[in-house]
């Protein structure tokens, strides 16, 4: 028995480490692809994209852990099924409701992280990230600008262009700025620039040695004008700051009596319960039917956690349109996915026995023709 305890925490483990680093690698891809695309656009800054990257990958960390040790405990007795070491084990006097208490004890530790990042981290995360974009949003024109990039001035009217930074990000280099002003398009080209703050708050860009085109419109008068230095004010953007959104709201702070807030803290609840339903269905779910094919139970159990999640989102929908009661909440969905499991306990239960008879059998047919074998 400890052989057997050992040998299945050890494999699960290392499943479970497996599959999480897939997932973290999965999102991280995606997300990333994602900002480094309205980087690209100049819509967000580059320096933002780790900040927004690190937040939004704790803020699915419950989601990528559930689904990870569900896979976890899924593979690995998908594995030993296929291999014929559940044959063994069953072979052995033990059932398929021994393995409930070793999975639990693997899957327990991790549900508590996950019911702590649900109610506590998940919630911090997303506030983080509406905080971060709010200060995204007040910084100044020049702030978001990306080198190599056009951008366009709130107002729209100035366009900046900037070839460089230096090391430091205080001194651009090769600057051009297109403004409208008194129905006359100026262009300012510098070789460089700096930014400065004076004492009463605005932000100014001093370009150095550059020239300025101005020109009227339908009109091929250009006059051209040399400088030194030339001071460009650069408008800072106000933005409104907007209550927090449910999803950014503490737990503690969640009203009770507000469809919407008790919709977010039975979604939070429902992560972890969903996960401990999900590791107990996967021991069901591990068997393989060889004339079924190897993939056919992960298929099945891959679109089975898709289908809860979906009916938990469905829930939530209507507890926060008050279309269902929140204290009937998401449990059906738990209770029916429960029941699910139950019956799939009960048939494997019922089918299972036989195994241990088939692999008798086989073994007294090996041993018969092994003696034949060797009977001169």
């Amino acid at each position: 028995m400890k052989i057997f305890k050992k040998s299945l925490s050890h494999e699960l483990i290392n499943s479970a480490v497996a599959a999480f680093l897939i997932l973290i690698g999965i999102v991280i891809a995606q997300r990333a692809a994602n900002l480094i695309r309205l980087a690209s656009k100049g819509i967000l800054p580059n320096d933002a994209i780790v900040t927004m990257l690190g937040f939004s990958l704790v803020k699915f960390l419950p989601m990528i852990l559930s689904l990870a040790i569900f896979l976890a405990v899924l593979m690995t007795l998908t594995r030993w099924h296929r291999d014929s070491e559940m044959a063994i084990w069953f072979s052995s006097g033990l059932g398929l409701n021994k393995w409930i208490n070793p999975i639990l004890v693997f899957a327990l530790p991790v549900i508590a992280i996950i019911l702590i990042l649900s109610l506590w981290v998940m919630p911090w995360a997303t506030q983080q990230v509406e905080n971060y974009r709010i200060q995204l949003k007040s910084r100044d024109e020049l702030s978001t600008i990306s080198p190599g990039v056009f951008k366009e001035s709130n107002d729209g009217e100035r366009v900046y262009y900037i070839e460089s930074y230096d090391e430091l990000g205080n001194v651009v280099k090769n600057i051009f700025v297109q403004s409208k002003q008194n129905q006359k398009t100026g262009v300012i080209v510098a070789s460089e620039g700096s930014r400065k703050r004076e004492e009463n708050g605005d932000n100014f860009l001093v370009l150095e040695k550059g020239r300025r085109y101005e020109s009227k419109p339908n009109s091929a008068e250009v006059s051209t004008t040399e400088f030194e230095r030339y001071a460009i004010r650069v408008e800072t953007k106000e933005v409104v700051r907007k209550p927090n959104s449910e999803n950014a709201k503490p737990t503690k702070e969640l009203s009770l009596t507000s469809s919407v807030d008790m919709a977010e803290l039975q979604w939070r609840i429902a992560i972890p319960i969903s996960t401990l339903i999900l590791v107990l269905l996967a021991i069901p779910l591990s068997f393989v039917d060889p004339r079924a094919g190897r993939s056919l139970n992960m298929i099945f159990a891959i679109l089975i956690y898709i289908v809860y999640n979906n009916f938990l989102s469905i829930c939530e929908a209507w507890i926060a349109q008050g279309r269902l009661n929140s204290s009937i909440g998401m449990w059906p969905v738990h209770i029916f996915f429960l029941f699910l499991t139950a019956y799939l306990f009960y048939r494997r239960n019922y089918l299972l026995p036989i195994i241990p008879r088939f692999v008798s059998i086989f073994f007294d047919l090996f041993k018969r023709k092994e003696k034949n074998y060797l009977t001169p």
